[in-house]
């Protein structure tokens, strides 16, 4: 486990160094009174919660209460080795035997900004109002979540897997969604302008009132899934609607090229002002959709 001892050291220094008191720290954080001076003792160790808002106020990188001690302990050879380990540990967040784990948890009004590598540490939790703006998030695995008016602008999600989950007013605008996975999940109100899908696979997923201005559409997979209330108004290139069901979807002066539609649910798609090459055009006349608003390209 991780060396209670040094980081407390790493506390008390850098309290120290703030000119601040024990009491005065308590204030800032708001926990017990009695905590900080277990945490200097040795006694106990903050969570990751507190240690990400410790950091803030000591003004350090969070890797800092994991650097080795100077001490004689620290010179064996096998001990610096298990020291050097739990640093990476920490720093990834992401190995096994990790012991921050932010999952079967509720956040509440957290800023989690920055952070990085947290792949499956995050599952089963209630999130809501909570900032993961500019994080590294790739590779993200989110199972039974329900994530509510949290902000992810900025970050890359790219090959992440959401799973079971509900998703409600969240904000993920400039993200790389690329090569994510959706699947078995409820999105609704969530805004990804600016947004990135390309390869991104949709999978019996309720999409609802979400905003999607000027994003990429690339290789872009629906399945078994429905979509309602929703625009697309950026050009649809080689994706994909299979098995899927519409109700007030708007393609909005748009070109569709190679995109394929089946299904026998496709009425409630309007199309105003676009385009789309013969292949999709086939498609779509195929499924009996209604092509008023849609022009064949020369």
């Amino acid at each position: 486990m991780l060396n209670t001892k040094s980081i407390g050291n790493k506390i008390a220094e850098s309290r120290k160094k703030m000119n601040y008191s024990q009491s005065e720290l308590v204030q800032k954080i708001s926990i017990s009174p009695q905590a900080v001076g277990k945490w200097e003792s040795g006694e106990s160790m903050p969570d990751l919660l507190t240690l990400v808002r410790l950091s803030e106020i000591f003004g350090v990188d969070l890797n800092y209460f994991t650097e080795s001690q100077k001490s004689e302990e620290s010179k064996n050879p096998q001990i610096l080795l298990q020291q050097n380990s739990q640093n990476q540990v920490f720093t990834k967040l992401k190995k096994p035997g990790l012991s921050w784990n932010m999952s079967s948890s509720s956040w509440v009004d957290s800023d989690f900004s920055g952070l990085s590598n947290i792949n499956n540490q995050l599952s089963s939790s209630n999130i809501k109002n909570c900032k993961f703006i500019g994080s590294n998030l790739a590779d993200l695995t989110l199972k039974s979540n329900q994530i509510v008016h949290s902000n992810f602008s900025n970050s890359d999600l790219r090959n992440c897997n959401i799973h079971s989950s509900y998703l409600f007013n969240n904000q993920y605008v400039n993200c790389s969604l690329i090569d994510a996975c959706f699947k078995e999940s409820e999105i609704n109100k969530c805004d990804f302008t600016n947004a990135n899908f390309s390869g991104i696979e949709f999978k019996s997923i309720e999409l609802t009132n979400c905003i999607f201005n000027q994003v990429i559409w690339n290789l872009s997979a629906f399945e078994s899934s429905h979509l309602s209330n929703m625009e697309f108004n950026s050009n649809l290139e080689s994706c994909s609607f299979e098995n899927c069901s519409f109700s007030k979807v708007i393609f909005n002066k748009v070109s569709l090229t190679n995109t394929f539609f089946k299904g026998k649910k496709l009425k409630g798609i309007q199309f105003i002002d676009c385009f789309a090459d013969r292949l999709t055009y086939e498609f779509l006349k195929n499924a009996k959709v209604d092509l008023n608003g849609l022009t064949l390209m020369e």
